[in-house]
């Protein structure tokens, strides 16, 4: 199955949902027009409280809607958008990319996987247990965060449900995704 785009989703305010809509704009260097979490310097209200300077690696949220799939089977009721994503993806491992993959969303986007999104407290306002069915483990113990990747967009350009997703594995080799 090729990798598409499911679904596109942003918010100007900071709420946890965000409502789907028939297309977005990235724009280069910031991240997805309209929604709050646009910018150069960090957004997400517990980093800018840490640091507001910080630069924004988490413009652009994706997670797999074969997550929502799993989540399915453990009771759980979820929706592209719903826990914060800006684009829902299909037929694409997002977990398994390195960091600093680049994904051409379209035929104009480029995005830069910076890192994991790191599951949060939100996600149990939402469902409760859902943050915990978000966590797993790996075969040696390891902490798996499935709850997406975030990027930041080295090119602008609409993207729009059903749009094609087309993978570029970076030039320096595998590097494992953490927490950004």
């Amino acid at each position: 199955m090729p990798a598409i785009v499911v679904a596109v989703s942003r918010s100007g305010s900071h709420c946890f949902s965000k409502p789907n809509v028939g297309s977005i704009r990235l724009l280069t260097g910031l991240g997805v027009e309209g929604d709050a979490h646009l910018g150069e310097t960090v957004k997400h209200r517990s980093r800018v409280a840490r640091d507001p300077t910080q630069p924004n690696l988490r413009q652009v949220h994706l997670i797999h809607a074969e997550l929502f799939d799993e989540l399915r089977t453990a009771g759980f009721t979820v929706r592209p958008g719903e826990i914060g994503e800006n684009v829902t993806t299909r037929g694409l491992d997002l977990l398994a990319l390195s960091t600093g993959t680049r994904l051409r969303l379209g035929d104009e986007a480029l995005i830069e996987i910076t890192g994991l999104r790191n599951p949060c407290r939100q996600l149990d306002r939402f469902q409760p247990g859902l943050m915990k069915a978000t966590l797993d483990r790996d075969a040696d113990g390891d902490l798996v965060r499935k709850a997406g990747v975030m990027a930041i967009v080295l090119t602008g350009g609409e993207v729009r449900a059903g749009d094609p997703i087309r993978v570029e594995a970076p030039a320096t080799g595998f590097r494992p995704l953490a927490p950004v």
